[in-house]
């Protein structure tokens, strides 16, 4: 059943909003993994300003993305509803261009935050609404939007446009760069000039990154809220060469990836090296975001919140995720609702409010973002809307939280899945639409205190926890009419 949360302001909020509400600049990867930060004990890829932020913030190691892959997980993030009450609950692409769109009726953290006074901007990759759309950034509470409205667009770096507000801003690459195209006919594999043709003139991050540092320096004298949902370091790869020569000369095997039998997205002569330098000038990015604050003076009065919409990519020829340990130790990758598709990276900073170099290892997810920005500026949720997040803001200034009482997933696509944390315990059901499955509604038990990586089904011996689980998969579940999961509608 849904909740109506109406948050109450923890007891210091007069203390910290004495002054001007905190400035609030929230960063998505798209699709970094919860092992791909030197933070998170990355060794081959290098993010030193990622991790100087978790040295310098609370670095998370148990937070979970909305869902295992890229749009529905955006859905939770600004709506705050989890899953199985969101509008949006798989990807779903819509011609000329977009997503299936959220509702005017979606009541979105953007358009909170303007009704207390913040000018929003977004800058980045979009995937919830179509141009023109009721999705469109620009009427779900963004003041300012750049970058890509449409997933699939935001396949190539090398596009032919970009959107800001409401109109296309032409990129200069002739041609542009397809996100899924082959080697030409009779080209020859082994030869590093046969990839050219996947290089462009106008890196679109690099625009981005413009446009998001742009807004931070016009709204610096008023509260603003930086929504950057990178496009990287989703396939295609596509990076600059400069940023690939610090990885080409670790003389890694690095065999190219060639699209053979036409599956996937680009070829790249270098993949691995392009996959680490493509996260490395997401780093940059993100420093230069960071360094432009503290320039402002604006630093100990911002809160930056970073983490990723899902788990790893499972295209293995493209990026190689055994060989940078992408999600080790835990088990699946996007798509999946085990642990390596969902549990993702989640680092937050505000100086002199959050201690610096903390761990924390509450259970947090996308939806706990909507009310903890709200409680953190003294502010509160509508009693109207319905939410599932909870606010975290006890567990980020220090203060006891007790510990939330469960958080739920579903997901339609791969299969058909539904999970659910409850403690130390997760369950899991897979393949619940596939036609050859006899068994849908299977619940599997992991105990993740004594093996984070689920690899033992502990079912058989824990029926009554299973039984809870289970009502909980029932209970959490409302039916939806635009992606119907029949097994358990």
């Amino acid at each position: 059943m849904k909740r109506i949360l109406t948050l109450i302001c923890i007891s210091i909020a007069p203390a910290l909003f004495a002054e001007q509400k905190p400035n609030i600049i929230f960063i998505m990867a798209d699709d970094l993994g919860y092992s791909e930060l030197g933070s998170y004990g990355q060794k081959k890829i290098k993010t030193p300003h990622l991790d100087r932020l978790a040295r310098e913030g609370m670095r998370f190691t148990a937070n979970y993305s909305g869902n295992a892959v890229c749009a529905p997980s955006r859905c939770v993030l600004m709506t705050g509803k989890h899953p199985g009450h969101s509008f949006v609950r798989n990807n779903k692409e819509l011609k000329p261009e977009g997503q299936h769109p959220i509702p005017l009726a979606e009541v979105t953290m953007a358009e909170l935050l303007q009704k207390q006074g913040y000018t929003t901007g977004a800058f980045g990759k979009w995937g919830l609404g179509g141009p023109g759309s009721t999705g469109d950034p620009m009427h779900q509470g963004f003041n300012r939007f750049f970058g890509y409205n449409c997933q699939r667009v935001a396949h190539s770096y090398y596009p032919p446009y970009l959107w800001s507000n409401k109109e296309k801003y032409a990129l200069n690459n002739k041609p542009p760069v397809p996100g899924h195209a082959s080697l030409p006919q009779g080209a020859d594999a082994g030869d590093p000039r046969s990839y050219d043709i996947f290089k462009g003139q106008d890196y679109a991050p690099d625009r981005i990154n413009d446009r998001a540092l742009a807004f931070v320096k016009k709204n610096k004298d008023r509260p603003f809220f930086l929504y950057y949902p990178t496009v990287i370091p989703h396939v295609a790869l596509h990076v600059p060469d400069e940023e690939l020569k610090p990885y080409l000369a670790q003389k890694w095997n690095d065999p190219p990836f060639t699209r053979a039998k036409g599956y996937g997205y680009t070829p790249h002569f270098t993949p691995r090296a392009a996959y680490a330098a493509m996260i490395t000038r997401m780093d940059r990015y993100i420093g230069n975001v960071l360094n432009l604050v503290k320039e402002l003076g604006l630093e100990k009065n911002t809160i930056v919140v970073f983490t990723s919409d899902n788990g790893t990519t499972h295209l293995k020829l493209e990026v190689d995720y055994d060989f940078f340990e992408s999600v080790k130790p835990l088990r699946g990758l996007k798509g999946s609702l085990y642990e390596g598709g969902i549990r993702v990276p989640l680092i937050v900073k505000w100086p002199g409010k959050i201690k610096a170099g903390s761990t924390s290892h509450y259970r947090t997810g996308l939806e706990d973002w909507l009310p903890t920005v709200l409680d953190l500026i003294g502010a509160s949720a509508p009693a109207s809307i319905d939410i599932d997040g909870i606010s975290i803001a006890p567990t980020l200034l220090g203060k006891k939280q007790d510990p939330r009482a469960f958080l739920y997933r579903e997901f339609t696509g791969y299969g058909g899945q539904q999970a659910v944390w409850m403690g130390h315990w997760k369950g899991v059901r897979q393949n619940m639409l596939r036609k050859n499955n006899k068994t849908p509604l299977k619940i599997q038990l992991f105990n993740l205190k004594t093996d984070i990586a689920e690899s033992k089904d502990v079912a058989a011996q824990h029926p009554k926890v299973v039984d809870q689980i289970r009502r909980l998969m029932q209970s959490e579940h409302s039916p939806s009419a635009d992606f119907p999961f029949k097994p358990i509608d």
